[in-house]
């Protein structure tokens, strides 16, 4: 694999430029159906990565967190997500994005803002992929901007589940990976949120006939009646 060490850093840097736009692309989505794809694809990018740095750096265990990372973020998560999506009725549904312009700029900014934050951590690392720390932050920043600007319940735990992909990136990248018995441990509390966050999808739906979380702060408590 010493072949692919003069084009690692490139690589990296393209897989960290491409998470990020991903998470641009998303704050920007309004049609849930895509914001689930969007959130696969980032799955795809955090497992490409993953492999990349085992192949290169001589790590062999990374090859098995690439392996669960695609299977839960590329295709178990997503296609549990779609799978609620049309038991639900939502998949022509849309989640309006008030403001979009001004809300890509405030992205812009908390990229910017990313940056200058981890300079002391950058400057301070010898690592090649040290630039990746702030390319992390920036895209745990633009998940939970997700979180507030959208609507949707399903919008947040994507918005939630991208927070979790930049930890996890950052973690690959510039620590070369976390002991695989917490890998495995991250891999199935991530499973267990997303079916917790099912079922909880099912008892708003029950109870307000609608996933938008607007609606929950407009709920009054009902009166009980007078014995």
């Amino acid at each position: 694999m010493e072949a692919l060490e003069p084009l690692y850093g490139q690589a990296i840097f393209l897989l960290a430029a491409l998470v990020l736009f991903t998470s641009f692309v998303m704050l920007a989505q309004s049609r849930v159906t895509t914001l689930v794809n969007l959130f696969a694809l980032q799955g795809l990018l955090l497992a490409a990565t993953t492999a990349l740095v085992a192949l290169v750096q001589d790590t062999p265990h990374l090859l098995i967190s690439a392996g669960l990372t695609f299977a839960l973020k590329a295709v178990l998560i997503p296609l549990l997500l779609h799978w609620l999506i049309l038991r639900m009725g939502l998949h022509r549904a849309e989640d309006e994005v008030k403001r979009p312009l001004q809300l890509l700029l405030g992205a812009a900014s908390l990229v910017v803002f990313s940056y200058y934050v981890t300079l002391p951590v950058i400057q301070l690392s010898e690592l090649e992929t040290r630039n990746i720390i702030a390319t992390s932050a920036a895209t745990l920043l633009l998940g939970m901007l997700l979180m507030i600007s959208h609507r949707q319940a399903i919008s947040h735990v994507v918005g939630f589940m991208a927070m979790e992909n930049a930890l996890f990136f950052s973690a690959v990248v510039a620590t070369y990976g976390m002991p695989l018995v917490v890998e495995l441990g991250v891999a199935f509390d991530v499973m267990v949120a997303a079916v917790i966050f099912g079922v909880f999808f099912f008892q708003i739906r029950e109870s307000i006939d609608s996933l938008d979380v607007d609606r929950l702060s407009r709920l009054t408590e009902t009166e009980e009646p007078e014995a």
